[in-house]
């Protein structure tokens, strides 16, 4: 099985793929709401200082693990030691998790890209347009279904064929519509005299003022659960990558690459949105709108926009929906790999199964905003439904613990040696090595333990 391994054909193939993965709803819809609603400025001071620590602390780890091992997920961290095999376990039930809700975002996303390109631009505007698409029995499922089904396939055709074929196709597309709208955005006048402008200077500058300890301390913890996101660690996809890197391949430039892709589509992510929400709906409306701000509050933005709203609109979502299916077929794929590794199942037998298990998940779903519709209070504040509580389950509980527990594999058990001896065994320098060390054995693991203690309440 290891001979006959799948792999990334070169270097190139391999950043393109990981950096796809990362640069998904994570960047696009995660990250502009919760910049707005830490205040802008502030939050991506904070993010940016813990992307090139922290993040790149975890990413490193997860890719050399994987290709230390030549393991997915699953069986990667028992590989390296056997006690350890729990995490790994952990790790590759948070894509089987996530992606049913993840493809059922991304159906909501293909929703209204259709609605755009159709015409239907205004309507998508109007108070009510979004619950009524969400609560209905019919059209989220279809769209669930295309969007689930476009994943399996890019997915059944392999890591060289599939995955990375594809990427190195929309991730130039992606990159360029990027640019284009970000641009469209600083240069759009709102109402009241507001500027996209000045909505960058909000987003770009951090204003500490009025700010208490507490309201800081919150903007780090968000920072942080948004790198989880932003990077796909701590959810078997950058072991399972990692797994495929040749090891002639330069792991740390690899990294670098993609912190260097991320942290910009990030970045720009909020360029594209934040300043043109700030235009026309001011800071109040920009703070308020939430994990919403995509689905309710840019429509109607885009509709404010007149003629060019409805062809802004349809270029933005088309965008959207580029980089939601570069991440949902690397969550399928670290569930799919793991099957592979662990079984010994084909790749076809472990993509129909995984495919026919999250269509059920999903449509289960799907039927959270009507058939079981329920309100349940969760340990972090909020109150959800089924997604909520999926989301809640693996991203604000399993994430943090299998960050920890792979922290203290790294940091205590096998030694920060090991991965420092896998990313430099081609005589490559590891830049920030000292950094490294401190973060993987002192720094990350509070830092995580706060984040999970945060998840239960406590904060």
């Amino acid at each position: 099985m290891k001979d006959n391994r799948n792999s990334f054909s070169n270097q190139v193939g391999f950043v393109l793929a990981a950096a796809g993965s990362a640069v998904g709803l994570g960047n696009i819809w995660r990250f502009p709401y919760l910049a707005a609603k830490d205040g802008g400025g502030v939050f991506l001071f904070i993010y940016l200082i813990l992307a090139v620590t922290f993040g790149f602390t975890l990413l490193v780890s997860e890719i050399a693990i994987g290709r230390k091992s030549k393991q997915s997920t699953l069986t990667a961290y028992g590989t390296l030691h056997k006690p350890s095999g729990w995490i790994g376990v952990v790790a590759s039930l948070v894509p089987f998790i996530i992606l049913p809700y993840y493809c059922l975002i991304g159906g909501w996303v293909l929703k209204y890209f259709t609605a755009f390109i159709t015409g239907g631009g205004n309507a998508a505007a109007e108070d009510g347009y979004f619950s009524g698409f969400i609560t209905a029995y019919g059209a989220p499922i279809v769209f669930f279904f295309f969007f689930m089904t476009a994943t399996a396939v890019v997915v059944y055709f392999g890591v060289e064929k599939g995955i990375e074929r594809l990427s190195r196709i929309l991730m130039p597309v992606l990159i360029v519509l990027v640019l284009g709208i970000s641009v469209f955005a600083l240069t759009v006048d709102g109402e009241d005299g507001r500027t996209g402008l000045e909505g960058f200077a909000v987003y770009v500058i951090p204003n500490f003022t009025g700010l208490s300890a507490s309201d800081i301390f919150h903007v780090i913890v968000d920072a942080m659960g948004q790198l989880f996101y932003s990077i796909s660690v701590a959810m078997g996809i950058m072991v399972t990558y990692g797994s495929y890197l040749k090891d002639d391949n330069n792991l740390i430039k690899s990294v670098n690459h993609i912190e260097i892709f991320d942290t910009l589509v990030a970045f720009l992510a909020g360029v594209m949105i934040i300043p043109a929400v700030y235009a026309f709906m001011g800071m109040e409306g920009m703070q308020n709108s939430g994990p919403g701000l995509m689905f309710i509050a840019l429509p109607k933005v885009f509709a404010r926009m007149g003629a060019a709203g409805s062809i802004v609109g349809a270029v933005f979502f088309i965008m959207v929906l580029l980089a939601a299916l570069t991440s949902s077929m690397s969550v399928m794929e670290a569930v799919v790999s793991g099957l592979i590794d662990k079984f010994k199942w084909s790749r076809h037998k472990a993509v129909l199964i995984e495919y026919a298990c999250a269509m059920i998940l999903g449509i289960i779903v799907c039927l959270g905003y009507n058939v079981f519709y329920f309100e349940m209070p969760l340990p972090n504040g909020s109150v959800g439904q089924i997604l909520d509580l999926f989301d809640y389950i693996s991203n604000y509980v399993m994430m943090p613990v299998v960050a920890i527990g792979t922290c203290i594999l790294v940091g205590w058990i096998i030694k920060p040696q090991a991965i420092i001896d896998e990313v430099t065994k081609n005589g490559e320098t590891f830049g920030r090595k000292g950094m490294y060390v401190v973060m993987v054995k002192y720094i990350a693991p509070v830092m995580l333990t706060i984040l999970l203690l945060g998840a239960f309440g406590v904060f």
